[in-house]
């Protein structure tokens, strides 16, 4: 059995978790008897910590919201994923990070700190410049998709113009290297995806509602795509002379689709925000093409075909 002390850690630790536990698991997990759980709930509490309990015999107990932050108890995987996680944060949470950073490696055990060292030493971050993101703006988005309360805010569109928008917030999804709320737009009467830099939000907030399923299982994928699409204003489709199979290892996550013809040849659909980046993608392949459509991309081949021819030629 635990001393006192240390089991009203180990309870503490086991109450930070979302979940509601009962009587009988929290003492199963302690090794005690469900009389000296309810004492020692009563000794979290005359230390200021907040814990809801539910009557009866099996009587759920959660830690609730107090007027200061518990010690957080972390094992020495998470200690580590933590350090790391902070010592590289992004998306404009860097003073934030930093002065939780200084708290956390400030008690951090040597070993630890050690593995921590060794770990950030062999690992480059490259400079971010996005526009940073307000944790406070996070934080109230997150509360309102846990509440269901709707958000009214003005959006900065891609051209730099502003419109008021009425959303369901359903989820934040961290997205290459930004922040995206998913939410069901009340005026459009669809999902849409809004980058959280571009939204200043208005208060209060809207009334509450009834959550509608998720536009897709995977909202990260949701979202990836829909970056994806965004981008490919240009689409276009090659003949390539070389079997399908030929280009296999060769096309990553989001090139295009390959259509096998025949042994010789294949078709390549694929999609860029302009003629210029096709014609560079398509010259990574290493492989002569025809140009099936669009008629402009032959075109635009030409031009850079004497200009190259140019280059390569001596004065």
């Amino acid at each position: 059995m635990l001393e006192t002390s240390a089991r009203l850690l180990r309870l503490l630790s086991l109450l930070q978790t979302t979940r509601e536990w009962t009587g009988p698991q929290l003492a199963e997990r302690l090794g005690v008897s469900t009389r000296t759980v309810r004492k020692d709930v009563e000794r979290l509490r005359e230390l200021g910590y907040p814990v809801n309990a539910q009557p009866g015999v099996a009587g759920g107990y959660q830690l609730g919201a107090g007027a200061r932050m518990p010690p957080l108890l972390l094992d020495d995987e998470e200690a580590v994923a933590v350090v790391v996680g902070l010592r590289t944060a992004a998306g404009g949470l860097e003073e934030s990070s930093l002065r939780a950073l200084t708290k956390l490696e400030h008690v951090l055990p040597a070993r630890l700190r050690h593995r921590v060292t060794t770990l950030q030493a062999a690992t480059v971050a490259a400079p971010d410049q996005r526009p940073p993101v307000d944790p406070a703006l996070l934080t109230t988005i997150a509360a309102a998709c846990r509440d269901h309360e709707r958000l009214r805010f003005d959006y900065q569109r891609h051209d730099g113009t502003a419109a008021r928008r009425d959303v369901e917030p359903h989820r934040l999804v961290h997205a290459r290297r930004r922040w995206y709320l998913v939410g069901w737009d009340t005026t459009r009467t669809d999902w849409r995806t809004f980058r959280v830099d571009r939204m200043s939000l208005k208060t209060p907030n809207g009334p509450r509602f009834t959550p509608r399923e998720a536009p897709h299982d995977d909202l990260a994928a949701y979202v990836t795509e829909g970056l994806t699409s965004a981008y490919q204003k240009v689409r276009a489709t090659v003949r390539l002379h070389a079997p399908a199979e030929h280009f296999t290892e060769q096309l990553t996550t989001g090139w295009g689709a390959i259509e096998p013809v025949d042994d010789q040849s294949c078709l390549f659909h694929t999609a860029s925000d302009s003629l210029e980046m096709l014609a560079f993608y398509l010259g990574l392949l290493q492989t002569d093409f025809d140009v099936i459509d669009p008629p402009e991309l032959a075109t635009h081949l030409d031009d850079l075909g004497h200009r190259y021819l140019r280059a390569a030629r001596p004065r």
